[in-house]
């Protein structure tokens, strides 16, 4: 389990949520925020995002809007993507948006962090779940998304710094924080019943710390119990 950084030793951050309104976005946004960081939530609807917490700045924005992914790109540490939909084609319009916004801006560009999907995850006969049998046909249009996002992210150049963090295949939902979790690379985390798990709350948690403690950068990783 990582180290935790006290207060007066952790830098501060400023990070831009996409998809703040979402189960996985709200908690990140809570999460840092909880912290110190500078965080500003991103939605298409406002609205949708509730009460934030003090000192978050919400803003209304499309994670596929050029202009709008710049701008807010600009003077931060780090963009972070919790976005989805049954729309494959949206897993890689925000890859290709997010790049082009961090290689306008050249050596200032933040590092981009993606909120995957465990069906890339490899099985424990060194297949993804996408491909072994039995993948249940109503995730496949995003699973697709976020496989084919991956890819994108692994076909970037130098110039982009990106670290895309997949949560369990199949055992991740609301939950407790503990704070408490390990991670992994290409295979899921698993528990002494064989199963991987991870809270949204402790999926946030995770995400914040490799923000604070980069660990993973330019590859995937994952995390688990």
């Amino acid at each position: 389990m990582p180290t935790r950084e006290s207060e007066s030793e952790r830098q501060m951050s400023r990070i831009v949520v996409y998809g703040a309104a979402g189960k996985a976005g709200s908690r990140v946004v809570t999460e840092a925020a909880a912290r110190g960081h500078e965080v500003t939530a991103v939605a298409r609807d406002t609205s949708r995002l509730g009460r934030l917490p003090d000192g978050v700045r919400a803003v209304t924005g499309d994670v596929t809007d050029q202009g709008s992914v710049t701008d807010l790109a600009k003077g931060a540490d780090a963009l972070v993507l919790t976005v989805g939909g049954p729309d494959p084609a949206l897993y890689t319009d925000a890859v290709d948006t997010a790049a082009a916004a961090v290689r306008a801006l050249g050596p200032a560009g933040p590092r981009i962090v993606h909120m995957g999907g465990g069906a890339s995850l490899l099985n424990t006969d060194g297949v993804r779940f996408f491909d072994a049998p039995g993948f249940p046909e109503e995730f496949k249009p995003y699973a697709i998304g976020q496989i084919r996002a991956l890819d994108a992210y692994r076909s970037l150049g130098d110039d982009v710094t990106w670290t895309y963090f997949s949560p369990p295949p199949v055992h991740f939902a609301p939950g407790a924080r503990t704070g408490a979790y390990r991670t992994g690379l290409d295979t899921p985390v698993t528990g002494p019943d064989g199963q991987a798990r991870i809270s949204y709350e402790d999926y946030a948690a995770a995400l914040v710390d490799e923000i604070e403690n980069p660990r993973h950068l330019n590859r995937r990783f994952t995390a688990g119990y």
